[in-house]
């Protein structure tokens, strides 16, 4: 932000000798060291002719009030006692309505929240006075014409930016607020004819678009000498569609640069007020009467409570609660104190956007004070807080797969749109990303899986050789898009684990999710085989895992297809579980239980069942058999081959019995071991083997 000193003492009252405020306008050296410690450094410095100093302040962008003169001059008023003096215009009308010499539509008032319009006739365009030349010559500004002039400096003095059309060149002299039409031309004021898209702002007459909303107006409608009759903009945007535009076209100017960052639609009227009075002054004229307005309904002024006890604390000084207030209020803000809690409610001045919580008003106390006067400590106490739950959850996870021999991956989120849709959930869509940035791999990945292929192929190119195979692991995100066009991201736990052949894989995999359950949960997770839902998976070798009756993943065999495309040789096993459910249960709960005093009988089942039969059905008959004395039922093993006839295999189970109270008895047990066994022979088909 380019300020003229000169410009700035014409917004500032100074005191004189003896009075609350300093004496004597602000100097070129004050505001420069005003300015810098108020968070505004000066880039550089230039004498200009006539004795006026031109300043280069730098704004950061959450700061769009300070590029104004008024908004610095408010800053300076505040640390220097100064009083502001804000312009307040109260331009005449001639009497006649306005809407007898225009009209106005604003049909987006969801990007265009206020659109206002004011009338002069009768103008007489002309050369600008000297004060309004040098004015804008001393900020790096070049005039055009009094009309131009009078916008261009409303906006250098207001931060408002504004436009003024030609209203006899308006078709239907009308302004209407739209969407372009595709492919629709617009040729803009710096000489340029742009091709417009579909998602672009623009102001138009009834035939055509006559300026790019908030960024540039255009060339046939723009202010000449021939001109008499104006029709006056002031208006507000969102700033994310006008930064849209501006950067695709390629077009840099002051008013843009302000829309982007917030111009608030209560600051409207008496940015109009000056552009309309200023006019009337230097080129002549009659204002019609009332004003064209059109948007979304006004907002309240927000209301933000700050503690005085907190402020102090934060900042580390012990400042009164009125001087607090007096601090705030000079920066337009109005405070009240509320006395019984000490607390400052506060209402936010419209050009203040930015600030929306109590650490805000902090800060802007801390900076009006001086933050050179907030007194630093030679040591600093730090209390170290212990990580949280889910950081914890996350560690123990790692350590308990790098204990099983897992080596941790941080791979890219993008792959190819084919690998995306292999690994796809049912029911979501490719999320896609634009491809002139990512022409190769425009799409982020659903499933962590893809990457960690890749990975495993890359080391197997490479002949990495591992005992006991490659283990991988990691922590990723998986993105995807419903039907309804809405973003889905889900954050995963991805494993893959060599295996010589597909059950030792399988049985691997649900060693190391146990593991994982145990030391996360204190508890086993559940497992059930169920078909593969999506193109990579093995239809027949896909399987739930679930905790605490929810599920949370599963683990898959892969196709063919899919390990020829990855180039892997022999067999690999997949999981991908969801991290946040399977943290949710941490940490472990541990139950204590006293040692047996007496001995368990031990019986080991073996049982005939179809290849089709898992082991959650054997085992949930023995459950719902409940035998009165029965302590665990644990898997052994399985058995396949010519002693058990195609399709059948031999499961093994072991039953543990203990009575707590005293010693058990064979006869005691036998009973309970035949009513699982008869339940085994009902419920699935199951002939004990001898």
């Amino acid at each position: 932000m380019l300020a003229s000193v000169r410009w700035l003492n014409t917004l500032l009252a100074s005191g004189s000798p003896g009075s609350s405020g300093p004496a004597g306008a602000v100097t070129p050296d004050e505001a420069e060291h005003v300015l810098t410690f108020a968070g505004f450094p000066i880039e550089s410095r230039e004498d200009l002719p006539g004795g006026d100093v031109r300043l280069d302040v730098e704004v950061t962008s959450n700061r769009g009030d300070c590029l104004s003169h008024l908004g610095l001059a408010r800053e300076i008023a505040a640390a220097t006692g100064r009083q502001l003096i804000v312009p307040t215009p109260d331009p005449e009308p001639d009497g006649e309505p306005v809407g007898s010499f225009a009209s106005l539509q604003n049909t987006t008032p969801d990007v265009c929240p206020r659109f206002t319009a004011r009338v002069i006739r009768g103008v007489k365009v002309g050369p600008s006075p000297k004060w309004l030349v040098e004015a804008l010559e001393a900020v790096g500004q070049r005039s055009i014409n009094n009309v131009v002039d009078v916008s261009n400096y409303v906006l250098l003095e207001l931060g408002n930016p504004s436009h003024t059309f030609d209203l006899n060149t308006l078709a239907g002299r009308t302004a209407v607020i739209r969407w372009a039409k595709k492919g629709e031309r617009f040729e803009a004021l710096d000489g340029r004819t742009h091709t417009l898209r579909e998602d672009e702002l623009v102001v138009a007459d009834a035939e055509r678009a006559v300026s790019l909303a908030g960024v540039i107006g255009g060339e046939s409608s723009s202010v000449t000498e021939r001109t008499t009759d104006v029709l006056l903009e002031v208006a507000t945007w969102d700033p994310a569609t006008i930064r849209r535009a501006a950067r695709r076209l390629n077009i840099r100017t002051d008013a843009g640069h302000r829309f982007e960052r917030i111009v608030d639609a209560r600051t409207i009227d008496a940015a109009a007020d000056r552009l309309a009075a200023l006019i009337l002054e230097l080129a002549g004229g009659s204002l019609a009467e009332g004003v064209l307005d059109a948007g979304a309904p006004a907002v309240a002024l927000r209301i933000v409570e700050m503690r005085a006890q907190r402020c102090r604390d934060l900042l580390g000084v012990d400042t009164p609660t009125t001087e607090m207030a007096r601090l705030l209020t000079a920066l337009d803000v109005d405070a009240h104190l509320d006395e019984p809690s000490d607390t400052l409610r506060c209402e936010i001045p419209p050009h203040r956007p930015d600030l929306t919580r109590e650490v805000d008003l902090i800060e802007e106390v801390a900076r009006t004070h001086g933050y050179d006067r907030i007194p630093m400590h030679e040591t600093v106490q730090v209390r170290v807080a212990p990580p949280q739950a889910d950081e914890r959850a996350m560690r123990e996870i790692a350590d308990t797969l790098t204990g099983c021999g897992f080596f941790e991956t941080v791979t890219f989120s993008f792959i190819t749109p084919e690998e995306a849709a292999l690994f796809l959930p049912a029911g979501m869509r490719v999320l896609r990303v634009d491809e002139e940035r990512r022409k190769g791999e425009p799409a982020l990945r659903p499933s962590v899986l893809p990457s960690l292929l890749r990975c495993r192929r890359i080391n197997q190119d490479a002949g990495l050789r591992a005992e006991g195979g490659v283990r991988l692991f990691e922590f990723g995100g998986g993105y995807a898009e419903d039907d309804e066009g809405q973003t889905v991201e889900s954050r995963n736990l991805a494993l893959l684990i060599d295996a010589p052949d597909e059950q030792q894989g399988l049985r691997a995999m649900r060693g190391v999710l146990d593991a994982i359950g145990a030391r996360v949960g204190g508890m086993a997770p559940v497992y059930e085989a169920h078909e593969g839902s999506r193109p990579a998976d093995r239809p027949d070798a896909t399987i739930g895992v679930s905790m605490g009756g929810v599920t949370i993943g599963a683990v898959r065999l892969f196709s063919n297809d899919i390990l020829k495309r990855y180039g892997i040789e022999g067999v690999v096993v997949g999981a991908e579980v969801d991290l946040p459910a399977l943290i949710s249960v941490y940490p472990p709960r541990p139950v204590v239980r006293a040692l047996a005093a007496f001995p368990a009988i031990e019986r080991d089942l073996s049982v005939i069942v179809d290849e089709a039969t898992t082991w959650a059905s054997i085992e949930g008959v023995v459950k719902a058999t409940g035998p009165a004395l029965l302590e665990h039922a644990s898997f052994v093993g399985v058995y396949r081959g010519k002693q058990v006839g195609a399709g059948k295999k031999s499961v093994t189970l072991r039953l543990r019995f203990r009575d707590p109270a005293r010693t058990l008895r064979h006869e005691e047990v036998d009973p309970q071991v035949a009513a699982v066994v008869a339940a085994m022979q009902r419920d699935v088909d199951a002939a004990l083997r001898a």
